[in-house]
């Protein structure tokens, strides 16, 4: 398996991981989907949101993957006003990463991350990789201090 960016980062910092490779040649990439692929329970798959406000500050939102983000409770977290996904083909340039391969981890600067509350509840969860085909399961809480991410309710 070639090295993501993603995964040479937790090597340098020490951060267990394991690594899953799973197949896309079905085109099922949705996180509820890669859940099933990698043998994880779809609330223990975590799926990585890029959003903005207004002022076009950019947040970083984790959420599991049968859930939808609650753009308030992003908002609210992020302390602004509002939120709103960034357009797709944004998200390649501004992180380094492809929709349906982006990783809270490794992306090209470092954004506000939040992480939704649930994730504490499991000794691991699955994120991506950094590329489609790709997910990581690691604890939440080394993960959180990796990226200085916060623990907040997100989910709708």
């Amino acid at each position: 398996m070639e090295k993501t960016n993603a995964l040479r980062l937790l090597d340098s910092a020490s951060i267990p991981y394991t690594a899953h490779e799973y197949s896309v040649d079905d085109g099922r990439t949705d996180a509820v989907s890669v859940a099933e692929k990698i043998g994880v329970p779809p609330e223990q798959c975590f799926k990585t949101l890029v959003a903005q406000s207004p002022e076009h500050e950019h947040f970083v939102f984790i959420v599991p993957a049968p859930s939808e983000l609650d753009l308030k409770k992003a908002a609210r977290a992020a302390g602004c006003k509002s939120i709103e996904m960034i357009p797709m083909k944004q998200l390649l340039p501004l992180t380094g990463y492809i929709h349906g391969g982006c990783s809270p981890v490794g992306m090209k600067k470092p954004f506000k991350t939040f992480i939704d509350e649930t994730a504490i509840l499991y000794d691991f969860i699955a994120v991506s990789g950094g590329r489609v085909g790709l997910n990581v399961t690691l604890n939440p809480e080394a993960l959180a201090e990796f990226i200085r991410a916060e623990f907040v309710p997100l989910e709708k």
